[in-house]
């Protein structure tokens, strides 16, 4: 089993000319400690195999989602990966610590430039603002939420910069753990979750 493993979701990969970069990125850098897994690929039918997946993150040390930032929040399948896999009692809930003292990791793209998350553009916020619901995905499973990897304005990013920026992804990769910033970060939280506050749809 893999220390890293790559959970890529793109709906229509074949147009993503970022995250098909991405993507081709690590499975040319035949990173030995990297399991690359293209959900879309893996599950076209959506049914995801729940005991693989949860067997493939308990022998990982960090996890990286990948994905194009759609309406805000990660792609269908993504979510219904996470909805599936990151189960009670087994990520969360009692006895649900199969995923404590990991790392959570964000790679992300969105359409819009930088400057239009700001409470002056068109996304009204700054980019942190959405990023909450991934944070506490993260501490109710015990994970450390690593600061994300973002490049904004995909559709429009130049070659040179879309080089770059599958570089410093591989380089991230292959010098994981070693991060400068890993000893300024806190220690996975604990969010101790009851029965009855389970979050399942009402």
């Amino acid at each position: 089993m893999a220390d890293i493993v790559v959970l890529c979701a793109h709906p229509d990969l074949a147009h993503s000319r970022v995250n098909r970069t991405l993507l081709r990125a690590v499975r040319d850098a035949t990173l030995p400690h990297v399991e690359l897994r293209d959900l879309y690929a893996l599950y076209p039918d959506y049914l995801i195999d729940v005991g693989l997946e949860q067997r493939t993150l308990a022998e990982a040390r960090l996890i990286v989602w990948q994905h194009p930032l759609q309406w805000y929040s990660m792609p269908p399948l993504m979510k219904l990966w996470v909805d599936e896999v990151l189960a009670f009692e087994w990520a969360y809930g009692p006895g649900g610590h199969a995923l404590r003292g990991k790392d959570l990791w964000l790679v992300l793209s969105t359409g819009g430039p930088a400057h239009s998350y700001h409470p002056a553009g068109s996304n009204r916020h700054f980019f942190d603002a959405f990023l909450p619901p991934y944070e506490q995905t993260a501490a109710l499973c015990g994970m450390r939420f690593l600061p994300p990897m973002v490049l904004h304005d995909a559709h429009r990013v130049g070659t040179d910069e879309l080089s770059g920026h599958a570089h410093t992804y591989m380089e991230r990769l292959g010098r994981y753990p070693q991060w400068p910033e890993m000893a300024d970060l806190p220690e996975c939280p604990t969010c101790e979750i009851e029965v009855e506050e389970r979050p399942l749809p009402v």
